[in-house]
C-alpha cells in the first residue's frame, strides 16, 4: 500500500511536468509566429529582397539580431520567473551565440578577401 500513498506525489510531479511541457510548446509556437511584437525583424527575412549580395547580407544580419533579441527576451522572462524551462533558455542563448560567431567568421573572411583584392596589382 505504500505505492498508493505515494501516488499523490507522483500525480503532482506529472501535473507539473505537463505544465512545463505546455509552456515549452507555447514558447515554440511564439517563436515560430515571430513572438510578441515580432513584426520588425521577424518580418524582414520573409520579405523578398532584390537578390543582391547586400540584401542577402542584410537578411543574415537581421536573422542574427532576431536570435539575439529572442535570447534576451527569454533570459529576462526566466529571470522574472515567467519561464521555468532552463533548457529552453540555454538553447536560445547558444543559438544566438552560434549565430553571432558564424557572422563574425563571415565578416573576417570578407575582410580578408577585401584586403587581398586591395593588395593586387592592376
Amino acid at each position: 500500500m505504500s505505492t498508493i500513498s505515494g501516488s499523490p506525489g507522483v500525480a503532482q510531479v506529472m501535473a507539473l511536468r505537463r505544465q512545463i511541457v505546455d509552456q515549452t510548446q507555447a514558447l515554440r509556437d511564439l517563436r515560430q509566429a515571430g513572438g510578441p511584437g515580432g513584426t520588425g525583424a521577424a518580418a524582414s527575412p520573409a520579405q523578398p529582397q532584390d537578390g543582391s549580395f547586400a540584401g542577402t547580407l542584410r537578411n543574415a544580419v537581421d536573422e542574427v539580431s532576431a536570435a539575439q533579441r529572442r535570447s534576451s527576451d527569454i533570459t529576462a522572462a526566466y529571470e522574472q520567473g515567467q519561464v521555468t524551462d532552463v533548457a529552453q533558455v540555454m538553447l536560445a542563448r547558444q543559438e544566438a551565440g552560434v549565430a553571432f560567431e558564424a557572422t563574425l567568421q563571415v565578416r573576417n573572411k570578407l575582410l580578408s578577401a577585401y584586403q587581398d583584392i586591395m593588395r593586387m596589382g592592376v
